[in-house]
């Protein structure tokens, strides 16, 4: 379907013109239409499907057809982090360049002159407000943010803005809005804590479910089976045979990052290293260099896995496996992308094992498995209990006739209790 064929504003088509946008992807099919028709939207979705545009477009359409009221916010969109809110507006500004449509990233880790900024966009009425929700709703708190005209309320990401603990914060600016605001929810997945703020929020909401995506044919995919102490010797390796150029490494902790940002700045190349610890100002520099190619390695938690947008990652690591499967397409998705080629490789201890089994049910096929390197000495054998979630392991023998023995002798120890207990009730 061409968007010319469901948004009506001819400004907003020319903006799409200019940007090469001319087919819709099934998300924004799916969606544009009965956010026109003022419905509310629960819509399931990965990041790369075109999400963004799906719910920007048709809020910027109807503003653009006017009717809303003039120096008052009309839009609030929340996002989990700083990067996506920043990249949400950019995104922002690219649709309406024809247009008076005016908006405003708000989020934290800024100097005094940027919150100035923040705070006189949100007291004039920016139409549009793009936040993290700490942020907001520290600026609700001041007293000078008004939300009781906002037509629209999108969250963006929501698992994982739950997952980063915002619920209460989410429930908290949204009963400053009015009841009848169109509200539209975006999830990567949809698990129980979703659905339950979906039936608070939403009016009977259409419900947009897309198959979660499989990575591009063009990433090369492989794991190594290894105990945790040959990771960082892995990697080295591999850096070795092939010098980086742009590489993400994703680890599963801030405390894990730091450690493997000083160990890998001893080899020959630029690493930074990203996670919450850094002020916005330090992140943007971070990614900044990257951009550049003065940085060949970033190590990074999960807050790189969504909200990027560099075209020409040529490897991803998963240091750590990610929890959920779908974590790791996210991960691996910032590789390959514009029809470049890719590799992404995953590090799987023995405890791990039981999460690249969901990972490769979510895939419908097997990771290739790599040889660890024989200078790192004998990798574990991958577990056969593959859903256990290492803790299937075998008991010995002995342990295993000495539980069978205890517990043969319990039914008697038990009875003797019982008897002695009915014998002091009837005595009563």
């Amino acid at each position: 379907m061409r968007f010319d064929e469901i948004l009506t504003n001819d400004e907003v088509l020319d903006g799409l013109w200019d940007m090469h946008f001319d087919e819709c992807t099934p998300i924004q099919e799916h969606t544009i239409p009965p956010v026109l028709e003022g419905h509310d939207i629960l819509a399931c979705a990965q990041t790369g499907t075109g999400k963004t545009a799906a719910y920007l477009l048709p809020v910027i359409n109807e503003l653009a057809e006017g009717g809303f009221p003039e120096n008052a916010v009309n839009c609030v969109v929340m996002a989990p982090t700083r990067e996506l809110a920043q990249q949400i507006d950019r995104q922002l500004q690219g649709f309406a360049y024809f247009m008076p449509v005016s908006s405003i990233a708000v989020y934290g880790g800024t100097d005094g002159h940027t919150y100035e900024q923040q705070r006189k966009s949100l007291k004039m009425g920016a139409d549009v407000v793009i936040a993290t929700p700490g942020r907001l709703l520290a600026h609700l708190s001041m007293g000078y943010v008004d939300l009781s005209k906002v037509s629209f309320f999108i969250l963006d990401e929501a698992d994982r803005m739950l997952d980063m603990g915002f619920y209460e914060d989410i429930m908290q600016i949204f009963s400053h809005l009015p009841k009848e605001v169109q509200v539209m929810m975006f999830s990567a997945t949809m698990p129980p804590k979703i659905q339950q703020m979906a039936r608070k929020i939403l009016k009977n909401p259409v419900e947009i479910k897309l198959a979660v995506s499989k990575p591009a044919d063009k990433i090369k995919q492989s794991a190594y089976i290894c105990y945790e102490t040959q990771k960082t010797g892995i990697l080295k390796k591999l850096f070795k045979d092939e010098p980086p150029k742009r590489v993400i490494v994703f680890s599963g902790s801030k405390l894990k990052v730091k450690q493997l940002a000083r160990e890998f700045r001893k080899l020959p190349f630029k690493v930074s290293e990203m996670h919450s610890d850094l002020d916005q100002q330090q992140r943007d520099n971070v990614m900044l260099d990257f951009k550049a190619g003065k940085t060949q390695v970033i190590i990074a938690t999960d807050i790189l896995s969504r909200g990027i947008d560099i075209d020409d990652i040529e490897m991803v690591v998963n240091y750590d496996v990610p929890h959920d499967p779908e974590d790791y397409i996210h991960r691996i998705g910032r590789t390959a992308r514009a029809d470049r080629d890719g590799r992404a490789v995953t590090f799987i201890s023995p405890e791990e094992n039981f999460r690249l089994r969901r990972i490769e049910r979510l895939l419908e096929k097997e990771v290739p498995r790599e040889p660890v390197p024989a200078e790192l000495g004998e990798a574990p054998k991958e577990n056969a209990n593959k859903e256990t979630g290492g803790k299937g392991r075998r008991r010995n023998p002995a342990a295993r006739n000495r539980n069978r023995k205890r517990n043969s002798q319990t039914p008697r120890s038990s009875s003797k209790a019982k008897s002695r207990t009915s014998e002091a009730k009837s005595t009563k």
